[in-house]
């Protein structure tokens, strides 16, 4: 913890320093700082607890960032790395900044890690059905009814964040209305199986290595 505070607090005097790189690419500048966590490529690191991003869709990054900003999320007090996001979400001086690092992060392409977790994904199949009537069949996500794609998501991302749905630690801001639809989608899952289960099968649609069940 101790390490990651340090980390957090070298980022968000990067954020407030002078922009270093020469040029137009503002989003490439910004992004200079969350590449600490995130790395350069938008790859993530799971020892930061910073999932991969590069690809994420820049409406959607953007629509993460201005909730962060707003305290619609990232405000709870038992959501840590959340809170964290907040910081630098709020060390963004404008809504162009968030538009910029949005469009940058979105052009990445980092490669994604194996897949890690066992699950059971026939029955992962069967408990995403009803998130599959916003996410896609295939998880690919729709940007019209402001549905993220999941399946290029680390598992262990997966798991967490349906945790913090499930739990309350996500989705419990009157603004946040997509969040309180995540929160009661995820709340028909009752066990750390389901979760982990759900998390798998999206996994094996990205083309995780494992076998269609484990």
């Amino acid at each position: 913890m101790a390490e990651r505070m340090r980390i957090l607090i070298t980022v968000l005097l990067l954020l407030g320093a002078p922009p270093t790189i020469i040029g137009d690419d503002r989003g490439a500048t910004l992004y200079y700082a969350c590449a600490t966590c995130h790395r350069e490529d938008g790859s993530g690191s799971q020892p930061l607890d910073a999932p991969r991003i590069a690809g994420t869709a820049a409406w959607y990054v953007a629509d993460q960032l201005h909730k962060f900003k707003s305290g619609a999320r990232g405000d709870h007090p038992d959501d840590i790395y959340g809170r964290q996001m907040a910081l630098f979400a709020k060390a963004l001086p404008d809504d162009a900044s968030i538009e910029a690092v949005a469009a940058y992060v979105s052009g990445l392409d980092g490669l994604r890690t194996a897949a890690t977790l066992r699950g059971d994904t026939k029955r992962g199949r069967s408990l995403y059905t009803p998130c599959s009537a916003c996410h896609g069949v295939n998880a690919d996500g729709q940007a019209e009814l402001r549905a993220p794609a999941l399946r290029g998501l680390d598992e262990w991302y997966l798991v967490r964040q349906l945790g913090n749905y499930r739990d309350g630690r996500r989705g419990y801001a009157n603004e946040d209305l997509s969040g309180q639809q995540m929160r009661a989608a995820a709340a028909v899952l009752t066990t750390a199986q389901d979760v982990q289960d759900v998390a798998a099968y999206l996994a094996l649609l990205r083309g995780g290595e494992r076998g269609e069940s484990e």
